[in-house]
Order: structure tokens, then C-alpha cells, then sequence
């Protein structure tokens, strides 16, 4: 009695689907295969059956060459025909209770899935993978299904997964970090159309696509897929080492001196320059479109703030987090006044499902609007209410969900990776007071940020597959609490007034704050959530 022999095992990091009509040559398979293409699917929706048979033949010729699995899109007959590692079927394709009874039982099933119930499905016809999609918006196929966006891939990851369509090498590190589940699941890959047939160096492209898979799959079991570490620069989780790490992060940012380039509330954008110069930074305040791709190479972190938007810094804010990520570098986004108007929503929403956030801050009502809470209200820029009823447990649901380090600020102020959740308890009412408070905040975390994204880890340096490397969330404990710590000792100065006074005061002692000040004042309190 002889046993059935096993399916073949398929790599599914760089998954090619085939375009003719994009081919700028014959040569372009054996290139990006090359280049480092596991998988390729012959996709042919227009071709009649001898065509997609000869086409099918002449691409599994190149790829046996190179031992490269083939997959056909649709077509149980022409899979059967050339021997094919597998079949894709889509939602309106053949069954596949029907094409299991077709095809040899060493066939690999995979089925494009849109939503969880169609995932459910997929599981309960016990297919071998599923191409969860479209990802992004894509011009090589006419959708049938809304897109899944990349923040709402996450909870179809129940089964082997791959992401489809719009991938490119512009957004694919977001497309691998945002879709991380709440459990840790990753992708196993991502497929490709346009970016590499349309290309005139398909190699090339192929290699670049490559390498950002397996390092960000190299460090996805690390915290949960998240693209930063939380090393405490290479302590335990104590009070005492995040204290440590933020009077180091002090000492660096006055040694080193970080570009930080902020699109801003130009309302407060002088006072924001002139607080990133006190602690030590050194501000860029461009917001002209064309000036993003060069001011990401150079500065060392970066804040994105909404408070004044304009159609021309919205376009100059996809353009920096884009840009950011591609770099490996910090980006902050502060979502003022989300909860005031539906163009202020709705710009969030592009620009989180455009590139990946390192830290979201924001008050009470800007994370409950985020988060889709309907516990904290908003008037305007401000919360109302008495806010939420266990905040920390809602910035490390939001941490989770979104991949980012969640700031709250408030009298008291809560951050969290998702893993651990800090609360800070410094400050003096009058920060409230004055106007842009928030916006400072921001230009200080960002500033941290920035210097920690150059500090290594406990690890020994860049972590493969985190987007920096350093202490992110020791970055934004920083920041919160050399701010709120310099607000105190300047209400005791004995020369504040009120907030007219209560500012340039507050700049002085951003300038003259003293680690030890900092140690002695500091107020943390970790939680268990």
C-alpha cells in the first residue's frame, strides 16, 4: 500500500503573479526570479485556453530552470495540463470541493479572501494559503471587492497568508508591519504584479522587495511583530532603568544635536522650533511637497501634526511618512483636532493606512476618535469629559491595534508599545494653559525619538525588521517627562505670572534642566494591564 506524497513546500515571501501586458521583455521571469521571486502564478483572465496553455508551458520551462513553483490563476484544466505546484482560485471561481476532486491530490489551494467570513470559509474548505486582498488600491486588475487596507489585514491572519495586490516597494514595510495581528501573526508574503514586470530592472526591484521581507520576517517574533525594541537601553523594566534611560537620551540629544523636521500647527510653529532648540535639537519647518524626499535622508526624526492642515501639507505628510519608513526613521504623528471635523478623519485614516506610525500622541478625545471610542468627547482641539475609565488599558489596545507606541496626555500622561503601558505624573496646570501645548509635546518626542533611533539596543544595534533601532518608547517617556518636569520648576521660579510669563520661563528651564532635577522628580508608574 503506497502513501500519497506530500504537497510541495512553497516559499511564499516574494510571490510573482504574472502581467503580459506590463512585460517590457521575454526576459523579465528569469530576472526577477533571480532577483529572488519564490513563487510565480501564471494569471491569464484574457487569454482563450491554447494561448494560456502555451503561456503556462513556456513559464513553468523557466521556472523548473530555477526550482521555482508555478501556480495557475483560475484554471483547474491548464493546472492539470503542465503539472502546476498549484491553483488560485478567486470568490467566483470553481469551488474548492470541486477543484480537490479535479486535481492531484499534491496540488496547493490557495483562494483570495477579502473578509474574515471569507477566511472562515477558506479554513473550512482546508485550502494551503490565503491571498488576503487587495491590500492596496491596484491598476493591473479591475476589483470586484472593496480594499482591505493594510490596518484591517490583521484579522484574517487565521490562516497562511499572503497580501495582494498594489505592493510595491514604497509601501510593502507597511504593508508587512500594519498587518501583524493582535496574536502575532504575520504575513508569509506578498504578492506582486507592476512593480516588477512593469520594471525595467526586474532584478533589481525583485532583490529590494526580497530583502524587505526577510528582515522584517526575521524580526517578527520579536514583541509581537512591533518595528521598534523597548530595551530601556539594556535594562529590565523598572522604574529605575526607564529613569536611567531618559537622563541618557538628555545627555545624547545636547551631544548630538538631531535634525528633526516637523510640518506643523503654524499657529505655534515658532514656539515649537524654539522648544526643539532648548533641549538641545535642531528644527526644520518645511512643509513644500518637493522638499520631502531630501529631508528624509537627512534629518533624524520627524513629526507630522494636522492642526492647521492644508491640501498642501497633507500631500507633504503622505509624502515625509512615506519617506520615513523607507529610511528607517521615527515618524510622530499628532492627530489634532481629529474629532472636530470628518476632513480631519478622514486625512488621519489616509495617512495611518499610508505609512507606518512610530508614535501616535494625542489628548483624551484625539485617541478615543482613533481608537472609535465613543468614551471621550472633544470640543474642538480639546477633551471633554471626564475621560477614559481605564486609560491605560485603552492606549495599549490602540498600541496593539495600530503597531505604534500610543501617547495620552492629560494631567495624567499614558503611553504604552502595546506590551508595556507607562503612566507619567508630572506637569503644572499652566501647560494647559497655553496655547500649542500639545504641539510642543509632540516637537519633544519627536526630538527624543530621534536620538534614540541612534542609540543600539540591548541587542547590539539595528534589530532586523524593526523600522529603527533603539528605544522608542523610551524616546516618548522622554519627552513627556523633561516637558512636564520643566514646567514644574518653572511655576517655582517665583517670576510666572500667569501664561504670558509662564512660556518663556518654561523655554529657560528647557534649556537649564539638569539630569539630576529630572531623577529626583520623576514620577513613574508602570501598570499591569
Amino acid at each position: 500500500m503506497t502513501s500519497t506524497p506530500p504537497k510541495r513546500a512553497i516559499d511564499y515571501s516574494l510571490y510573482l503573479v504574472t502581467g503580459r501586458d506590463l512585460l517590457p521583455s521575454g526576459k523579465v521571469y528569469s530576472q526577477a526570479i533571480l532577483g529572488g521571486v519564490t513563487v510565480v502564478q501564471v494569471r491569464e483572465k484574457d487569454a482563450d485556453t491554447g494561448e494560456f496553455l502555451t503561456i503556462a508551458r513556456a513559464t513553468k520551462t523557466i521556472c523548473d530552470k530555477h526550482n521555482i513553483p508555478v501556480i495557475i490563476n483560475d484554471r483547474v484544466d491548464i493546472a492539470i495540463a503542465i503539472r502546476a505546484d498549484g491553483v488560485h482560485l478567486g470568490q467566483t471561481d470553481m469551488s474548492v470541493e470541486v477543484a480537490k476532486k479535479l486535481l492531484p491530490p499534491t496540488t496547493v489551494i490557495g483562494v483570495s479572501v477579502n473578509n474574515v467570513n471569507q477566511a472562515k470559509k477558506a479554513v473550512e474548505d482546508g485550502v494551503d494559503y490565503v491571498g488576503i486582498g487587495a491590500v492596496w488600491d491596484t491598476k493591473t486588475k479591475k476589483l470586484v471587492q472593496p480594499v482591505v487596507g493594510v490596518r484591517n489585514v490583521g484579522e484574517l491572519l487565521d490562516v497562511f497568508a499572503v497580501g495582494e495586490c498594489g505592493i510595491k516597494t514604497t509601501n510593502l514595510l507597511r504593508t508587512l508591519h500594519g498587518s501583524v495581528s493582535i496574536s502575532g501573526y504575520g504575513l508569509d508574503g506578498v504578492a506582486v504584479v507592476s512593480e516588477i514586470v512593469a520594471s525595467r530592472e526586474p532584478r533589481e526591484v525583485a532583490k529590494e522587495l526580497k530583502g524587505i521581507v526577510m528582515e522584517f520576517k526575521s524580526g517578527l517574533s520579536m514583541s509581537n511583530g512591533l518595528l521598534f525594541s523597548t530595551s530601556y537601553l539594556g535594562g529590565p523594566v523598572t522604574k529605575e532603568n526607564i529613569v536611567e534611560g531618559v537622563v541618557e537620551l538628555m545627555k545624547r540629544v545636547r551631544e548630538l544635536n538631531p535634525l528633526v523636521h516637523q510640518i506643523t500647527n503654524n499657529v505655534v510653529a515658532t514656539q515649537s522650533a524654539n522648544v526643539t532648540l532648548a533641549i538641545g535639537g535642531s528644527p526644520i519647518m518645511a512643509t513644500a511637497p518637493q522638499e520631502m524626499e531630501d529631508l528624509a535622508k537627512i534629518c533624524n526624526s520627524f513629526l507630522v501634526n494636522i492642526g492647521t492642515l492644508t491640501t498642501t501639507t497633507q500631500e507633504a505628510m503622505m509624502m515625509i511618512g512615506q519617506y520615513a519608513n523607507l529610511q528607517r526613521k521615527p515618524v510622530v504623528l499628532d492627530p489634532v483636532g481629529i474629532g472636530a471635523t470628518q476632513y480631519r478623519k478622514n486625512t488621519v485614516n489616509e495617512l495611518l493606512d499610508t505609512w507606518q506610525a512610530t508614535v501616535i500622541k494625542g489628548n483624551a478625545g484625539e485617541i478615543a476618535a482613533i481608537a472609535g471610542s465613543s468614551e471621550v468627547a472633544s470640543k474642538g482641539v480639546d477633551s471633554v469629559g471626564v475621560g477614559f475609565k481605564d486609560p491605560a488599558s485603552a492606549v495599549q489596545r490602540l498600541a496593539r491595534r495600530e503597531k505604534s507606541i500610543v501617547v495620552m496626555t492629560g494631567p495624567v500622561d499614558y503611553i504604552s508599545d502595546g506590551i508595556t503601558t507607562i503612566s507619567l505624573h508630572n506637569g503644572n496646570e499652566l501647560l494647559g494653559k497655553i496655547t500649542g501645548s500639545g504641539c510642543i509635546t509632540g516637537s519633544c518626542i519627536t526630538t527624543y525619538c530621534g536620538v534614540a533611533a541612534s542609540v543600539p539596543s540591548s541587542t547590539g544595534g539595528d534589530v532586523p525588521g524593526r523600522m529603527v533601532k533603539g528605544d522608542m518608547l523610551l524616546g516618548a517617556v522622554a519627552g513627556i517627562l523633561v516637558l512636564t518636569i520643566a514646567a514644574e520648576l518653572a511655576v517655582e521660579r517665583g517670576n510666572v505670572r500667569g501664561p504670558g510669563t509662564f512660556l518663556p520661563s518654561l523655554i529657560d528651564e528647557l534649556w537649564t534642566l539638569d539630569t539630576e532635577e529630572v531623577r529626583k522628580r520623576a514620577k513613574v508608574v508602570l501598570h499591569s494591564t
